[in-house]
């Protein structure tokens, strides 16, 4: 069983009226240990046959895409890499006489999925739906501030990076705050947070040693 919330929109419909939409609560994440001892059940592989091959396949995508490919995987959709610039690498203006950003100075920054529709459907399928008993609060009001950077933290622990966006979607705060509050916690070496990249590629990474 699964729980909704209906959410306030950060924009207003056409009449300029704050609408709500449907938002599911996710409860936690689920790792690859469990999924593979879950798998291990119907199957014939051991938990550990299954995180290999999830491991090897994970290193043959991250090859393919570093060669300059998407990988499609049937019944689950597509990953496409896409670049960025390095830290303290200016963006390149495109002016005549502006110096050119060169191969070293650019580098992956992200993976993007889109997944596929029989993948989505099948997801409906297997997702039971009932309202959450919680009364309606603005999404930025769901976690407190440490609630937050843990979240932020037991992301990274499973993911190279955290962008805004990311943030946005852990902990419920509009683009803006979100932004401010992740160069908050950069500012302060105690949270374990740090950032790389700059502008719109600026990404938030594990401090080293964190």
């Amino acid at each position: 069983m699964a729980n909704y919330e209906m959410q306030e929109s950060n924009l207003p419909n056409e009449e300029g009226r704050k609408v709500l939409f449907p938002r599911m609560v996710i409860r936690h994440q689920v790792g690859l240990d469990a999924i593979a001892r879950t798998v291990s059940y119907a199957s014939t592989f051991t938990p550990g046959d299954i995180k290999g091959l999830v491991i090897a396949l994970a290193d043959e995508m991250a090859r393919l895409m570093g060669e300059g490919n998407s990988v499609k995987i049937d019944g689950i959709g597509t990953f496409t890499p896409s670049l960025g610039l390095r830290e303290g690498v200016e963006r390149e203006s495109g002016e005549e006489g502006d110096s050119r950003r060169n191969a070293a100075s650019i580098c992956v920054d992200n993976i993007h999925f889109r997944a596929e529709k029989d993948f989505v459907a099948k997801t409906g399928m297997n997702c039971d739906l009932q309202r959450s008993k919680g009364k309606f609060r603005r999404s930025s009001q769901h976690f407190s501030p440490q609630e937050r950077l843990q979240r932020a933290l037991d992301f990274l622990d499973t993911h190279p990076f955290l962008t805004v966006a990311d943030y946005c979607k852990l902990t419920g705060l509009l683009r803006d705050t979100a932004a401010r509050e992740l160069r908050r916690w950069r500012e302060d070496p105690e949270t374990g947070i740090h950032s790389v990249g700059r502008g719109s590629h600026k990404v938030y990474v594990k401090r080293d040693g964190k």
